[in-house]
């Protein structure tokens, strides 16, 4: 009969974590298996069974200055079994990873929708379920990423699709092989996992990546991708992981440069800040993730100012003060004597403007004005 053990108190317990010098690389199934097996070797010794992850959260991330990206630091933690505030989430990370392990044993993927219906259900005996919300499943699934060393990807769970790219780039995807300036208005769907995406032919001078699919629509209407020999890429606010992998293989694997259009608010700023620092909740991923060499185009505060866009200000909410007023005290932007000067002019304003505040200069003036002037006079923010 295993014992609880007397020390554990509510929240994780804090340790170092050990490295295995010379150990060869596991694959994501070993990881699992070796997780569970952790597990069981626990209950066979009659011990508090426990689970070993990194600590995620801003006090165990740090900003490398040399890499200047953010990164994981080294502070770990036990989940107790007999533990009643670890309890609940012990038990959904052995479930989410016995999902992950029963995937990789038929070679299926699974969306992060699909892994909380899989896991949902009663524990016999109890009106307890295993999960009630999708959120639960969600940070099991990162716990598993920590614990692991892999990405979700890897562990054959995917997340939706909400991203589209168009220009000229010839690509092989599961056997097919695909032309993205060859696929109507809606371009080439990016899926969750683009690991397995073998580039055939990539012409193009530089990445334009928007946050807006509207945006990237009037673009692709104008031929912007072909007349610029560019690539045009966007998402539905926030950069979903599938498409902050493309952008980084696109960077490291063939020298393109990556530009940033987004509103001129402190939340299309944070989404630049994501794609070139990367973020604290995947601050264990940057490396698959950050792309330092990342640029911002526009917005700016200066070209509101430029193109006389006051009068499409929208007042900044108490939320949108709070995100700027965060992000000026980043590390990586304290000492950015031009990003301070955008926060300061943003503030100034009490204001926030949309990139389609361009369309009152007329309906294509981003496409063959605005983009090209800035873009060609290299008039970046970094």
């Amino acid at each position: 009969m295993i014992k609880p053990t007397t020390n554990t108190k509510p929240g994780l317990q804090m340790t170092l974590p050990t490295k295995k010098e010379g150990s060869k690389k596991a694959t994501p199934k070993e990881e699992l298996v070796g997780l569970g097996s952790s597990v069981l070797s626990d209950i066979k010794k009659g011990t508090n069974p426990k689970i070993e992850l990194s600590v995620r959260g801003l006090s165990n991330v740090t900003f490398d200055k040399e890499a200047k990206t953010l990164v994981l630091g080294s502070k770990t933690a036990q989940r107790y079994f007999f533990n009643v505030a670890h309890a609940k989430k012990f038990m959904q990370t052995l479930e989410v990873a016995a999902i992950s392990k029963s995937l990789l044993d038929v070679q299926k993927h699974a969306s992060l929708r699909d892994v909380f219906y899989m896991a949902k259900r009663t524990i016999p005996g109890t009106k307890t379920n295993i999960v009630d919300e999708q959120k639960e499943t969600d940070k099991a699934i990162e716990d598993l990423e920590l614990i692991t060393n892999f990405p979700r990807e890897m562990l054959q769970v995917n997340a939706n699709k909400m991203g589209s790219v168009a220009g000229k780039v010839v690509v092989e995807d599961a056997g097919d092989i695909i032309d993205w300036s060859k696929l109507g208005s809606g371009g080439w769907s990016i899926p969750s996992n683009v690991e397995h995406i073998t580039f055939k032919k990539v012409d193009a001078k530089y990445v334009l990546y928007m946050e807006k699919a509207a945006v990237w629509e009037r673009l692709h209407e104008d031929r912007f991708w072909e007349k610029q020999n560019c690539l045009i890429m966007s998402s539905q606010g926030q950069t979903t992981r599938g498409i902050r992998r493309l952008l980084q293989r696109l960077s490291t694997e063939h020298g393109l440069p990556i530009f940033v259009l987004a509103d001129n608010d402190p939340w299309g700023w944070y989404i630049y800040s994501v794609l070139k620092y990367g973020s604290i909740t995947l601050a264990h991923m940057a490396g698959e993730m950050a792309i330092p060499s990342v640029k911002f185009v526009g917005i700016t505060c200066d070209d509101v100012v430029k193109y006389e866009l006051q009068k499409h200000f929208i007042k900044l909410t108490e939320q949108d003060l709070a995100r700027l007023k965060q992000m000026q005290n980043y590390e990586w932007f304290a000492k950015n004597k031009d990003w301070q000067r955008q926060f300061k002019m943003m503030k100034d304003f009490g204001a926030k403007v949309e990139i389609q505040a361009l369309s009152s200069r007329g309906i294509s003036f981003i496409t063959e004005r605005y983009l090209p002037e800035k873009i060609k006079g290299q008039q970046f923010l970094d």
